[in-house]
């Protein structure tokens, strides 16, 4: 009997310790992942930041605020801006971000998500409207440095820091792609008609040299005749190629100031004018006849 009342008097004791230890003990151990962090409060006074691993807490006097310190991604709406330029746009963005300081991003911001959130899109408008838009399509990278620059100076004092800024989307008017398209393709024609100048200067150049050496030897400028005679000849049709060397004709314009020699020049043009209406005459018959 002794012994039984004994062990009703034990666990008349052990009950109600067992009752606390099963209410007190899961707040008074914590475990924290690798990635996380514990802001402790005593009695409304912060301690500071432990983890990660097991953590021991005092049930009721102190309080633990769990922190995330991995890379978080928000999604910034799209906001309509106004360019430098006066062109309107829509543009949303991406930002990265994660938390350096745990104790800082408790307490000296009520929710630092939706703050950095607010800041962004405030941000983004404000950095946007100052640039025109060919920046904004062709410099993107400097303009996404520039966001996250203003945006990691403004958050630190928060605890936060700004990893990366990515602008994702400029939608354009229907009017304004138009007018690029345009730009664009008159682009490219000037760049067309200024590569088709320069390959006609080149030829030009090419032929003023090639004249150059044909001065120098006569000879050559005989052989491109009788070359351009073959090529002529190589073609089926009813052309009559007639050669007449110019030295025939040198006697007579040798003085352009000599009446007779005007008079010889005209006879001359009339007769190479006969002789060509003769040789066209020709031809007809000869066309004729094969036909």
């Amino acid at each position: 009997m002794p012994l039984l009342e004994g062990l009703v008097r034990l666990a008349g004791w052990a009950a109600p310790i067992i009752i606390l230890a099963v209410i007190f003990l899961p707040q008074a151990i914590r475990i924290l992942r690798e990635y996380e962090r514990g802001v402790i409060f005593r009695l409304g006074k912060l301690l500071g930041a432990k983890g990660p691993g097991l953590i021991l807490l005092i049930p009721i006097v102190d309080r633990m605020v769990r922190m995330d310190l991995r890379v978080v991604t928000i999604s910034v709406e799209k906001q309509e801006v106004m360019t430098r330029d006066n062109v309107p746009v829509t543009v949303d963005a991406v930002v990265y971000f994660r938390v350096v300081d745990p104790e800082a991003a408790v307490v000296k911001v009520e929710n630092f998500l939706k703050a950095t959130s607010l800041m962004s899109q405030t941000t983004l408008r404000s950095v946007l409207g100052q640039a025109p838009l060919d920046d904004l399509l062709s410099q993107r990278e400097s303009i996404n440095l520039k966001l996250q620059e203003i945006i990691d100076r403004q958050t630190e004092p928060w605890g936060v820091k700004v990893t990366a800024v990515e602008v994702k989307d400029v939608a354009l008017p229907d009017t304004m792609k138009r007018a690029m398209a345009k730009q664009a393709e008159a682009e490219r024609e000037r760049r067309a008609k200024i590569v088709n100048a320069e390959g006609e200067f080149q030829a030009a150049e090419k032929m003023v040299q090639a004249a150059a050496m044909m001065s120098k030897e006569p000879i050559a400028l005989q052989l491109r005749f009788l070359q351009t005679m073959r090529e002529i000849s190589s073609e089926h049709n009813t052309t009559t190629f007639l050669p007449v060397p110019i030295d025939l004709f040198t006697k007579l314009t040798t003085n352009s100031n000599d009446r007779s020699s005007r008079q010889k020049r005209r006879l001359c043009r009339l007769t190479l004018i006969v002789f060509a209406r003769r040789m066209s005459g020709f031809d007809r018959t000869l066309n004729e006849r094969r036909c």
